[in-house]
């Protein structure tokens, strides 16, 4: 791992991975414009009745709103992966990845996956575990929700730079939770991780991303000088 402007650098304040289990199905359905998306209504309204279905901890279904600033637009072309464009995403928890993987094998799932997919240009779906956290997502509050798809040919190398930038936006932005999942093995590896937080409203992050010199000089530098793709997108709740 590559450490750019060190001196900046501070490591995250961590807490031990949970036993929970993901199982994340992301679509591209409705249009962006430049950063902006226009996700479908009425279809996220019907895929939260059918998530609330599911046997499981909690489901919730999300609407991409913004795409902040990224890194890695060559690196994900010259590996032949595609850009993360997903503005209808539906996450479930479960106690565990067995729990998880068991659920995808379900009626009450495998409806829902059909429905986004007969309407999704693309989507992505993984089991996964949870590979660290700074909190748990509190999914009961109207706030704004990151889903951050991370590429790296080093996935080890990954988890390390993670450790430094979930640490500048502990420091610059107050992020208060942060729950990192890792595709199990055998899932598709196009995002060796997908990143899940969020923050109380707008005025929380979004300005740091636009206006301290540091997001770029630190937080974007050592994702290029590593070798990482980051592709955040902002989301809201349905």
């Amino acid at each position: 791992m590559k450490l750019i402007n060190d001196h900046l650098a501070v490591k995250a304040r961590v807490l031990p991975p949970t036993g929970d289990g993901f199982l994340m199905l992301a679509g591209e359905v409705g249009s962006w414009r430049g950063p902006f998306a226009s996700p479908p209504v009425q279809l996220a309204a019907h895929l939260k009745a059918l998530a609330a279905g599911s046997e499981a901890r909690e489901g919730n279904v999300f609407r991409a709103v913004l795409r902040p600033p990224g890194e890695g637009d060559e690196l994900l072309a010259a590996r032949g992966i595609r850009p993360a464009r997903f503005d209808v995403v539906v996450l479930i928890r479960t106690a565990s990845v067995e729990a998880a993987l068991e659920l995808r094998e379900s009626a009450a799932y495998k409806e829902l996956a059909q429905t986004l997919r007969a309407v999704a240009r693309r989507t992505h779906e993984i089991v996964a575990s949870n590979a660290g956290r700074l909190g748990d997502v509190d999914h009961s509050q109207d706030h704004c929700f990151l889903f951050n798809y991370f590429y790296a040919d080093d996935r080890e190398t990954l988890l390390k730079v993670w450790q430094y930038t979930a640490g500048w936006f502990q420091a610059k932005t107050a992020l208060p939770n942060s729950a990192l999942m890792q595709p199990l093995e055998g899932e598709p590896a196009d995002y060796g991780l997908v990143n899940h937080a969020s923050w109380p409203n707008w005025r929380t992050f979004l300005p740091s991303l636009i206006f301290r010199p540091t997001f770029r000089s630190f937080v974007l530098a050592n994702f290029k000088a590593n070798g990482i793709a980051a592709q955040p997108i902002i989301y809201r709740q349905v």
